[in-house]
């Protein structure tokens, strides 16, 4: 079953449920799925068919992160309710996302996508960081594997 339809139904169970917070949630995360919709249309990529689970894995992961840091700002400031709301729509949506990759399987995932394109130097990265996504999207941070992306370069040449 693909993404957008696990949405759907989780939507409809949340409304049958009457849980608003999930419901809010839901409504969300389907929002920000459309959106990106119409932001394809018109353009090359569009097949028609709306975005892909990839690019919902991606929504889906930019959504998660914003509402960490505003759960952290909340936090510095005190308002712990608000931070708390933060953290119930993150666990609504993590579910949505697959497994994260513990550290060890994310460097044997970067060792094996250096493998996999030939990268030799710091001038790869790119080539690297683009199979990772393409592999692993939605299952590791790739904010934190950059700069662990760029060691292992580094430390080959």
């Amino acid at each position: 079953m693909g993404l957008r339809k696990r949405v759907g139904d989780t939507l409809k169970q949340a409304m049958k449920d009457k849980d608003a917070t999930r419901l809010g949630t839901l409504r969300l995360i389907n929002a920000a799925i459309k959106d990106q919709d119409i932001a394809q249309r018109g353009s090359d990529s569009d097949t028609g068919e709306g975005v892909g689970d990839a690019e919902i894995l991606a929504i889906l992961g930019k959504m998660t992160k914003q509402r960490m840091e505003s759960a952290r700002a909340y936090e510095e400031g005190g308002r712990l309710d608000l931070a708390e709301t933060e953290r119930a729509e993150i666990s609504v949506i993590e579910e949505f996302l697959p497994r994260q990759l513990d550290e060890a399987e994310v460097s044997d995932a970067i060792k094996a996508a250096i493998n996999a394109t030939g990268a030799e130097s710091i001038r790869d990265m790119g080539k690297v960081m683009g199979h990772l996504k393409d592999q692993y999207t939605g299952q590791m941070d790739f904010g934190a594997v950059g700069p662990k992306v760029k060691d292992k370069l580094c430390a080959g040449a």
